[in-house]
Order: C-alpha cells, then structure tokens, then sequence
C-alpha cells in the first residue's frame, strides 16, 4: 500500500524530471517508471486521448515495449476507456473478470490481476489515463487513489504544457480544440460571441511547491478567511438578497468547518503540492468518491463541495472579491452556468447579452422565459458545458439544433455568419407585417399580445407590433429589489409601464412568487414541491398587506385609465370572491381619501390549475376575462416537472387530452360572452398558436420575437376550414395531431 509519505517521494522525483531537459517521450518514460517504483506496482501506463476520442498506451513499465504506440483503446473500450470516458477513477481487485476488460494480448497485461485507473485531466477535460496494476489481486486503498489522483494531476500539467509537443500521435491535450456540446434549445436565436463563465473557475497552473511552510500558512489563512466569510453570510440578513439559501449555506459552513476536510488539505501541502493545487486534488478525491452513491443527496453535496472548494481557490488566488461581479462584459457575452434563476440572469448587463447555454433548464422554465424576453439565444441541458469552456473562448450558440460550438473553426464561424445573416432577412420579413393586421385568409381577427415584465421590453412591443401587452409580470420588479418595494415604488413602476405602452391596453398579473421565483426577502419554509406550494394568489391571500399595497399602487398609477388585473394561480372559482373582496377594500380606502379611480377595472383570473376545468360554468360567472397560463396547466395536467429535463419533452401539448381541455374553456367563454387570451409558450409557436386559434382562440401572448412568425402563420391560416378538421381530429381515440396540423398547413401554404 503506497502511503502518504510515498506521494512526497513522488512529488520530488516528478519536480526533478520535470526540469531536466529531453523530450516528451523522454519525460513520460521516466514519469511511469519513478510511479511504478514508489507505488510497489509490476505496471505503470499512461494513456493518451486522441482527437477521434480513442485512447493510445503512450509510455508504460511493465507491458510489453512493443505495445508502446501501437495499442489503441476505441472510445468507451475497456475498463481504462470507462476511467476516461466516465473520468473518475477505476478501481478493481480481479480486472480480467470484469466484463468490461478489454483483453489486448501485445501488451502482455493477461498476467495482471489488479489495477487502479485514474482520469488524466486538466479544468475538466480529460486528456488521458493513468494506471497501475499488479500479479496479485488486491483493492486499491483511498490513499492509493489519492497518490495516483495528484500524479495525474502533474501528468496532466506536463502534457497541457507542451512537455510531449513534436509527437507523432495525434493527441487531444489542450483545450484548444472545436467541440460540440448538445443541448436542448431555450429561447430562439443564433448568437455568435465570447464566453463568460457565470462563476468563473480558477485554473491551477503551479502544482509543486518550493517551500511547504510557506504553503501550509498560506492555506491555513484562505480557511480562515472562508469559514469567516461563511459564518458572515449567515449572520446578515443581506446576505439572502444574493440568492443565497439558507439551508445551502449551512451546508456550506459544515464543510467549511470540516476538520477531515481541513486535514485532507494540510497532508496534500505536505506531500508537496502548492495550496492550490491541495485544493483541487481534495476536490478530485471527494468527487471521485461522492459520483459513485446512488443517492441524490450526495449529489447536492457535491454541489455545495465544488462551489466551497472555488470559494477557497479564488481567495487563494486573490480573486475573492471576484466572484459573481461581471463589471467588464464583452459586447457579445454568451453566458456559461451550471444553473441560473431569473433573477441572477438580469443582473447582467442587456445590452451585451448575446446568449444563454445552462446544464440544467427546461424551455418553460423562468429563465428561459426571461432569455426569450431578452431576445437572446438560450441553450439548456447542456452537459457539463462549464468544465469545457475558459472565459473569453469564442462560442456560438444556435438554439435551433440545441448545438454550442466552442472554440470554432473559421469556416464554422463563416457558416454561422451567414445563417446569422439569413435570420435577419427573415425577421426583416416579419417586420414587414409590423403594420399589418394578424387577419386569416379567411377574415377572422386575432389579436396578438405582448408577454412583459421589466421596462426593458416595453420597446419592444411597436417595434413588434404587439397590439398591446397581454401579461405584465409584476414579479420581476420585486425579484430584482433587495427589500420589498414600497407603495410610491410599485407605483411610479406601473405608470412608466403605462406611458412607454402608449394607450396601448396593460394586463397587469399580480405577484406570482414562489417556485423557481424567490424572494429572499421573505420567509419561506422549505418545499418538496414549490411550484405546487406556498406561491402566487394563495400567498397574497394569506398575506393580505402584500397583496393590498400592490392593488394600491396599480390603482394610483392608472388614474382615470382602464385597469386589467389578474391573479395567477387560481384554484377554485371561490377564491375570486375573496379576491373582489380584498379590492372592493381599496376601492373604498381611493374613495375615501380622495384617489381619482381607474376609467374602468377588468378583474381576470389565470386558469394553470386543472381543478377549474370542473368549475368553468361558476369561474366565468365571477371573472371578467381569462388568461390561460399554458405552462403551469400542462405541468399540472401531465404531471411534469416543467424545469426538469427528462420529463418536460416526455409528453405534447398538442395531443388530445390537453386540447380537448382546452376546447372545454372556450366553449364555456363564448357561451358566457368571456374574453379569453393564451399567454404560455403554445401561444408563441406558430404550430401550437394555429391549434389554438382553431379551438377558438381569438387571443394570444406571447414573447415580442414570437409575434412576426405567428403573425405570418395567421395571414396564411383558413381559420373556419381548420376548425372544423381539428373537432374531427380530437374526436378521432389516438390521432397524432401535431403531425394531422403539419400535413394541414403544408397542404394549405399556412406559413409555419
């Protein structure tokens, strides 16, 4: 068993052959005989990654010298092609009996029983393999791990820094090469920019120390500063405003305060690491080992990990102060996170903003929603984009084939630039209806509708040629404050709302907070399931105050203008009673001390829980109009998380079920003379938007770069013919009707 006095022998050979002069092959030769020396190992071999993915036995002690060069391992082949694809270490006690054992007779390893495979890999990218094996059978111990883990980490060193340049082989060692990440597309748009990493990750170039003592006080200071920071942060209420949660930050503090944690640190110092490479080796270890629970609580943990872990590097690297403040953005930023709310996202300067690429996100998650709002390109579910990608990389993001093409090549770029090109032509088409009313070839109006939320989209609705704005989300200024805003607050923000629309009509949608929409501000108790939880009308009604002072605000700022409120989240048609009863209240506080009042007020309920489907007769008798809110009621109708990727494609919005739904409510309005509007992502795409108009719809909302295209299907759409083929089409047990549509607007020229 190799102990943790072997890794200091280590460290000091590798720092020794480092500096003698020689070639790469040299150098590797070297690195793997000193290893299998130390380590007690009959084989040390380092593979290398090739562009094409395979993996080349480039330099080993103990197989076969012939095999040196000519054994290649396809991609996923073996268990050292498992090691890298998987890049977390492999560790077998019989591996011939594993099935995964890829058996390659040149290199004479048949007469090896065990062997420990670790991932050779810098900021991420895993470059190559590091493995020993032995006759006997034996399980590796952790500090064996942990010894072969750090001397890959200056393997890794070595090769990024050309230390094998002027090599036959083909190999992938740097993170300069294009690559491909698929993802699932977000917000529409093609975006060609620069990267800016979210929470930029500090990459450790100086691995070896030159004076332990000196690196030992320099760790133990960082510790201080970040337990001391941490400790901070959950005695200030500011703290919160920041978005950070409580219970993670308490996560934090235990591993901040972790004294295994601590000692992990101090021994890789003393083995001969700088602090910061200590850091990233203890990071490696503990990933490599939290990836293997099946449990998802680790998992979190390992969040809270890699995020501690950055805190400290970049207090090492004295770049605190740092984090989370972007002041020098590049005029096309394209945006890198792991996970970003909506709130984090508009912190960003929107005028540099080109596009958005997360790892998680689904399209009718908050943020996505707020991208399209911005008109930037988003890309979700990209899988590990943050380790692949460096601060000021070129990116382009092309959220129609859900693709991220990082570091392109110039005739990648060149044929980007003119599908760039080709998009605008199109938009400058739609921009050519701006004037012109969204009129079916067969004369039916349909009013088309703006969806809003900041001041910043407000220009937007002329240059679209949005009739009006059919949802304001009122959440976005409070999501953005770092207190509760105050009476005159909301209400000099409600009036510029109403100037910048100029005359045209306002939908304004009271506060619908809670889920992915937080304000830390409040207190909340924590939720299994917050987007069916303490949020929106149920939180207004059991705090009466909030919902009052924002009634109040939208009251003076309409003065003597018509006034269309909604509240969202309604769940029976008896909550409208408690709604009229807290606004007749304001009513009568304007009256009584002199407020001039709206011309008119329009009391409207969103419609996103199914229970109101079985209340449609008594809902249209309490309401002046409905506002279907499409993503929350097909999240609720099918059970689908709308945030979760795995789950949101799993079902359409255009299959029977959620359409004869639909068709229900709009029968019910025009039965009761209701107006009705569709603000959710179906009324955006023109596909989905045509369904809709032929259940009925006369009223859609919708993101301002959705307007042109769904105004263009319109112009083109026989809206009566439609109706009557869909009402067969729904009748029909399994009709597949996205597919029914298509074929019917390929046969009738309807633009989609």
């Amino acid at each position: 068993m190799a102990s943790e006095p072997a890794l200091r022998v280590i460290m000091r050979r590798l720092r020794d052959i480092m500096a003698e002069p020689g070639d790469g092959q040299t150098r590797l030769d070297k690195i793997v005989r000193q290893i299998a020396g130390v380590m007690v190992a009959e084989v040390c071999s380092i593979y290398l990654k090739r562009r094409d993915g395979s993996l080349e036995l480039y330099a080993s002690e103990g197989l076969k010298r012939e095999a040196v060069h000519a054994t290649r391992l396809n991609r996923n082949e073996g268990l050292v092609g498992r090691c890298a694809e998987q890049a977390a270490p492999i560790n077998e006690p019989d591996a011939q009996s594993h099935p995964a054992f890829s058996y390659r007779p040149e290199t004479g390893e048949e007469a090896y029983h065990s062997m420990l495979a670790v991932p050779v890999s810098r900021a991420g990218q895993v470059a190559g393999v590091l493995v020993v094996q032995n006759h006997t059978r034996r399980d590796y111990a952790e500090e064996d791990v942990e010894v072969l883990q750090a001397t890959a980490m200056v393997v890794a060193e070595l090769l990024s820094s050309g230390g094998v340049a002027g090599s036959e082989a083909d190999i992938e060692l740097s993170r300069a090469a294009s690559a491909v990440i698929e993802g699932q597309g977000l917000a529409e748009g093609v975006a060609l920019g620069h990267a800016v990493l979210h929470e930029p990750r500090i990459v450790v170039s100086v691995l070896l120390s030159e004076d332990t003592g000196l690196e030992l006080s320099r760790l133990e200071v960082a510790l201080e500063r970040l337990r001391g920071s941490i400790d901070e942060m959950l005695a200030h209420e500011r703290l919160s405003a920041a978005g950070e949660h409580r219970d993670v930050l308490e996560a934090y503090r235990m591993f901040a305060h972790d004294r295994g944690w601590h000692h992990r640190l101090r021994s890789a110092v003393q083995d001969g690491l700088t602090a910061e490479a200590a850091v990233e080796r203890v990071q490696n270890s503990t990933r490599a080992r939290m990836l293997r629970q099946i449990d998802p609580f680790w998992s979190e943990r390992l969040r809270d990990l890699d995020d501690l872990s950055d805190r400290l590097l970049r207090i090492l690297t004295g770049r605190a102060d740092e984090h989370g403040q972007r002041a020098n953005l590049p005029d096309d930023t394209i945006l890198i996170a792991r996970t970003m709310g909506p709130a984090e996202l508009l912190d960003y300067d929107r005028t540099k903003l080109r596009g958005l690429v997360v790892e998680d996100g689904s399209a009718q998650s908050h943020v996505a929603i707020v991208a399209k709002a911005l008109g930037i390109a988003a890309i979700g579910q990209a899988h590990r984009i943050v380790e692949h990608v460096s601060d000021g990389e070129a990116v382009i993001v092309d959220s129609e084939t859900g693709e991220v093409h990082l570091r392109p090549s110039s005739d990648v770029i060149a044929a980007f630039q003119d599908k760039v090109r080709f998009r605008a032509k199109r938009q400058q088409r739609f921009r050519s209806l701006r004037e012109l009313p969204a009129v079916t070839s067969d004369g039916r109006r349909i009013e088309l509708l703006l969806n809003a939320g900041m001041l910043v989209d407000l220009p937007h609705l002329e240059e679209s040629g949005g009739e009006g704005i059919g949802l304001f989300r009122t959440e976005l200024q409070f999501m953005l404050s770092e207190r509760l805003p105050r009476l005159k607050r909301q209400t000099e923000a409600y009036q510029s709302v109403l100037e910048q629309a100029k005359g045209l009509p306002v939908v304004f949608r009271t506060l619908d907070i809670g889920g992915d929409k937080v304000l830390p501000y409040l207190d909340r108790l924590p939720e299994e399931n917050p987007a069916m939880g303490w949020r929106a009308l149920r939180m207004s009604l059991d705090r009466p105050a909030l919902f009052r002072t924002q009634v109040r605000a939208l009251l003076r700022a309409h003065d003597g203008r018509p006034l269309s409120l909604m509240v969202p989240m309604l769940t029976t048609a008896m909550e409208m009673d408690a709604v009229r009863v807290l606004i007749d209240k304001e009513l009568e506080h304007a009256r009584r001390h002199g407020y001039a009042l709206p011309a008119t007020l329009s009391i409207g309920a969103m419609l996103e829980v199914p229970s109101l489907l079985f209340e449609l007769e008594s809902l249209m008798q309490k309401t002046d109009f409905i506002s279907i809110g499409s993503n929350d009621l097909m999240q609720f109708l099918f059970a689908v998380d709308r945030t979760s990727a795995q789950v949101s494609r799993r079902y359409d919005d255009l299959s029977p079920a959620p359409l004869r739904a639909l068709r229900s409510v709009f029968d019910a309005a025009a039965k009761h003379q209701v107006p009705v509007t569709v603000c959710g992502e179906m009324a955006g795409r023109p596909l989905e938007a045509m369904a809709l108009i032929g259940l009925g719809c006369k009223s859609l909302s919708m993101a301002a770069s959705s307007i042109g295209p769904v105004k263009a299907m319109v112009r083109s759409l026989p809206a009566a013919q439609l109706k009557q083929e869909l009402a067969k089409w729904l009748d029909e047990p399994d009709c597949n009707v996205r597919a029914t549509l298509a074929a019917f607007a390929e046969q009738h020229g309807v633009e989609i």
